[in-house]
């Protein structure tokens, strides 16, 4: 595939044709955010150019900054460039949906029968697959961005930031834009944007509408049942779509302490369980909240009532996601015209690559590898797998993915569908 794109305004499709192409990546989007943006940045700038590199790359930068899951953040984006409004929620939905479909299927059989072994066996090679489809987003994603020896040098203290020093995202995502901030502005290599700023009126009014769409479920729940389980489940979760900076590993831990020990809604197991569902279905990783919020909710009342709190969870995750986006969209391209805000963005682009590594290495590691263990030494957080704990299907199939994608050029689709019938081939012979 060619690394050669347009930078001239491209043509907008028919809203058609932009619906089919939607769907296809909410059906594609496995693999977590990397694979998903890759995926997005294949179809939308290298095949059709709707948008064009610079376009793109600033959108993923602002979305890079929100809370909430950054891939669908940016599907909704693109979306609104090319629709508005239409356009955004067609986007942003047909990302989400598709994975919460699969999700909430999944979490009626797991409360109904417990594990799901043909599940299991079906995503081995899925899971496999998308360590390569990582691997090849991040080669991509670097390609790109590390333009200088300062991205590279900002690349690696990224990772050993996140990898070795355990220090939180967003401070990271902090120190990489304040040293874009203060570098000396150089000479501008691309047109400053002509576009004034939004006016603030319209953003006050979509925010208001948003705020009111976000909330009105939680008010019902809360007025036909206060303090009640969905009433909780609203709360919680919204409070959790306004810290989850970093995307969804980032506040994996949190949520998960809280569901587990402070509320008990679910066990350790189920709380894992439900990880190892989001992380081999489409979507984003963050859909791990509808598992949780049906769980919850079937436990307390059955299967209807494990329906209701999923749709909770999900509104109240993906809403806010609208919100952030249809508010602050109009001045991304405002912003991008700013020579040190560019940079600023620049270096938190390069940022990214980093932490973008370390979690394609923790991904991986707990792929190819039945038990992973973190050890804190002499100040430092290691994450080591077991040898002996060496998973070599997954290996196997790795292998496998890899020569389709990298000798092959096989496709996303074709790829992860060969991986996941090798799944079920292993398993069936009994390894």
């Amino acid at each position: 595939m060619s690394d050669i794109v347009n930078e001239s305004a491209p043509a907008t499709p028919g809203f058609g044709e932009a619906l089919r192409v939607w769907l296809r990546i909410g059906l594609l989007s496995f693999g977590g955010p990397t694979a998903q943006i890759a995926l997005m940045h294949r179809e939308i700038v290298e095949e059709r150019r709707w948008l064009n590199e610079d376009q793109f790359l600033n959108a993923l930068n602002f979305c890079m900054l929100l809370p909430g899951p950054e891939a669908m953040q940016l599907a909704t984006y693109a979306g609104w460039r090319l629709h508005g409004l239409a356009g955004g929620l067609a986007a942003g939905l047909l990302f989400v949906l598709p994975g919460a479909a699969v999700i909430l299927a999944l979490a009626a059989l797991y409360a109904t029968f417990g594990e799901v072994p043909l599940v299991d066996a079906l995503f081995l090679g899925v899971k496999a697959a998308v360590v390569v489809i990582v691997i090849e987003a991040l080669l991509r994603i670097a390609r790109r961005t590390l333009s200088s020896p300062l991205h590279w040098w900002v690349a690696g203290l990224a990772f050993v930031a996140i990898f070795f020093l355990a220090l939180p995202f967003p401070l990271i995502i902090l120190g990489a834009a304040v040293l874009g901030l203060l570098r000396p502005a150089g000479p501008s290599s691309v047109a400053p944007t002509p576009a004034g700023a939004p006016a603030l009126a319209g953003t006050a009014g979509t925010v208001a509408v948003w705020l009111v769409l976000w909330w009105t479920p939680v008010l019902i729940a809360a007025a036909l049942d206060p303090g009640g389980l969905l009433t909780q489940i609203g709360v919680f979760f919204s409070k959790l779509a306004v810290v989850t900076f970093g995307g969804a590993y980032a506040v994996l831990a949190y949520m998960a302490q809280d569901v587990v020990a402070q509320k008990g809604w679910l066990t350790t197991g189920e709380m894992m369980d439900g990880l190892g569902l989001a992380e081999t279905t489409p979507g984003p990783l963050i859909l791990v909240t509808q598992f949780v919020g049906f769980l919850a909710a079937a436990k307390a009342g059955g299967l209807a009532a494990g329906v209701a709190g999923a749709a909770m969870a999900l509104w109240v995750t993906f809403a806010p996601c609208f919100l952030w986006i249809f508010a602050g969209a109009p001045y991304i391209d405002w912003l991008a015209g700013r020579r040190r805000l560019r940079q600023a963005l620049s270096m938190v682009t390069a940022a990214v690559v980093g932490v973008i590594l370390n979690l394609s290495l923790w991904f991986a590691m707990h792929v190819f590898f039945e038990r992973v263990e973190q050890v804190d030494r002499w100040g430092l957080r290691l994450t080591w797998p077991d040898p002996a704990s060496l998973n070599l299907p997954a290996l196997a199939l790795f292998a496998l993915a890899a020569v389709l994608a990298f000798r092959f050029h096989f496709g996303i689709g074709k790829v992860l569908v060969v991986a996941a019938l090798g799944g079920l081939a292993i398993r069936a012979a009994g390894f």
